[in-house]
């Protein structure tokens, strides 16, 4: 073999080498979620309510951080809530150290939202399938106007059926027909 042919070799293993790299880094950090549909997520939680966010603390919990976050229930679907409730989800910010995990749905205080919630075995509430149980609600300041918007509907999810990864979930559908939508669907037979 050539020097010029070695030199060849050895850059053709050192690209093979930063391609595992980049790939192993990626998948490493990487959230997949199977897709559920909304009949799915209507059947498996074991509460469904409308909430208003009062506040989100972040805190150490068995060396990772955590993200408390109080709502008050303004409405219920399913199941039955207190009239306030805390749910904690990993990830958040502390100081300079921040922990995220993709697809963890996020509150401020102010914002309402339907959360599709199932209940974990110490007690606490868990939004069910994390972004794909929350459905943010806006409301345009000229018309009053509020439609709702499923968290997950802007990432790919895992479609087992098609094996492939697809967009889908509510996108800016008006309360009135999302909350038809929910009724039609809690009165299903799973």
């Amino acid at each position: 073999m050539s020097a010029t042919q070695r030199i060849k070799f050895l850059w053709v293993l050192f690209l093979i080498g930063v391609g595992l790299v980049a790939v192993f880094a990626a998948v490493g950090n990487a959230t997949t979620l199977v897709r559920m549909s909304f009949q799915e997520l209507a059947a498996q939680s074991t509460a469904i309510a409308r909430v208003h966010c009062v506040q989100s603390n972040v805190h150490w919990r068995g060396g990772n951080i955590w993200t408390r976050t109080d709502f008050t229930v303004t409405a219920q679907s399913k199941g039955a809530l207190p009239g306030s409730i805390s749910i904690e989800m990993p990830g958040g910010a502390l100081g300079h150290l921040r922990s995220h995990v993709d697809e963890i749905p996020a509150f401020a205080p102010g914002e309402d939202a339907y959360l599709f919630l199932w209940t974990a075995p110490d007690g606490t509430f868990r939004i069910l399938g994390w972004s794909q149980g929350a459905f943010r609600i806006q409301r345009d300041v000229s018309s009053g106007l509020e439609t709702v918007t499923q968290d997950s509907a802007a990432a790919p999810l895992f479609d087992p059926v098609s094996r492939q990864f697809r967009h889908s979930g509510v996108r800016n559908l008006p309360i009135a027909v999302f909350e038809l939508k929910l009724k039609r669907a809690l009165a299903e037979k799973p």
